[in-house]
């Protein structure tokens, strides 16, 4: 496979609390390659929309990107490296803040965020909106800057754009209210789009529209997508590849068909069973036991073993990391699970947990109700 257009390693993003650390984003590692869609999947709380964020240098304080290392097309958007003394420093070769917002975002890396309400300004016409984001980052006229914002309005599905043009958001549906915001997002004509659960507050019709749109205009231009959701659906329906997240880990790494075909890790084996299927008849639907425990005290060992359906006693002590599982001329398929780490011993014999005790917490987990991702 040639050289991705984005590669992440090893990217931690922590944010400062008076309560302690939170370890949002915690050593993640992905590429995305030219024209793919690449999909970033876990529940709330799983660190995908901060490490989209982080992508773009977008993380408000009290959150920092602490380590790692963010490329794009060969340029060092984040970096650290040791200095004389041993400790961690950005490396000299990053990127600038004026780089960043002049170069990068909007005109090579482009968002589209979960609620277009709150993207699009209530007192600005559509229109106008989108002829000024046109205007400020391609070399056009206000003139010509309208006829290409008339012509992305049509290319995305508005009908008679030169009339709703003149429109207000409020006087758009939700689903045409995101289609403006794809609108914007594709006008630079950006090599990556980063969609941040577009389709969630979506109704199913809608949506299934959407995501069709999305497709044929990815086809069409070949851009390439990081698509954020928490729904496997999505992910089956778009995605190529699959990035599964949880507790600021991605803990799975497939094709999208090994990752539904051939499931490795008992968390997303445990998505999987929630998640109603067309193909199946069930009598009721399988949640996942307990919900996800705080990032800013991440528990001992693997991070899921306290709602693990196949949790042993091992896996509180002994932390996996993630190995490729796929046979040696196939596409790497990995997971951090103990059970296929070649050099710990003792799974099996290993004593199970019982994860259904206590809405499965271990001792010490508590529930935030936090809705962040």
């Amino acid at each position: 496979m040639s050289e991705p257009l984005l590669s992440v390693r090893d990217l931690k993003t922590q944010f400062f609390t008076e309560d302690g650390t939170v370890r949002a984003v915690d050593g993640i590692s992905f590429d995305v390659h030219e024209g793919e869609i690449v999909g970033l999947v876990g529940e709330s709380g799983a660190g995908k929309s901060v490490a989209t964020s982080s992508i773009l240098r977008l993380v408000d304080s009290p959150g920092e990107i602490v380590g790692g290392e963010i490329t794009f097309k060969g340029e060092t958007i984040f970096g650290v490296e040791e200095d004389g003394d041993g400790e961690l420093r950005r490396r000299d070769d990053m990127l600038s803040e004026t780089e960043m917002r002049e170069r990068i975002r909007g005109r090579e890396i482009a968002i589209i965020f979960q609620d277009p309400m709150e993207s699009l300004n209530p007192v600005f016409t559509v229109g106008g909106q989108l002829r000024e984001f046109i205007e400020l980052n391609r070399d056009l006229s206000a003139e010509e800057a309208k006829e290409e914002a008339i012509d992305m309005l049509r290319e995305v599905g508005i009908p008679a754009p030169e009339s709703r043009y003149d429109e207000y958001p409020h006087q758009f549906s939700g689903g045409m209210r995101q289609r403006v915001l794809i609108a914007m997002a594709l006008a630079c004509e950006p090599d990556l789009i980063i969609a941040d659960e577009p389709t969630t507050a979506l109704d199913v019709t809608v949506e299934g529209q959407i995501l069709e749109m999305v497709t044929d205009l990815q086809e069409k231009y070949g851009t390439s997508f990081i698509w954020v959701t928490h729904d496997m659906s999505v992910v089956a329906e778009i995605c190529d590849r699959v990035n599964v997240m949880y507790l600021g880990e991605v803990i799975e790494h497939a094709e999208v068909d090994d990752l539904f075909y051939e499931t490795k890790h008992p968390y997303t084996q445990a998505l999987l069973d929630s998640m109603p299927r067309p193909d199946e008849t069930v009598d009721e639907l399988r949640p996942i036991e307990g919900v996800m425990p705080e990032a800013i005290d991440p528990p001992s060992g693997c991070r899921f073993h306290s709602r693990c359906p196949d949790a042993r006693a091992v896996c509180r002590e002994v932390h996996p990391e993630p190995r490729d599982l796929s046979d040696d001329d196939a596409a790497p398929h990995t997971a951090a699970c103990v059970k296929y780490d070649p050099f710990e011993v003792g799974y099996e014999e290993s004593a199970p947990i019982d994860t259904t005790a206590g809405g499965g917490f271990s001792a010490g987990f508590t529930d935030t109700g936090g809705e962040s991702e």
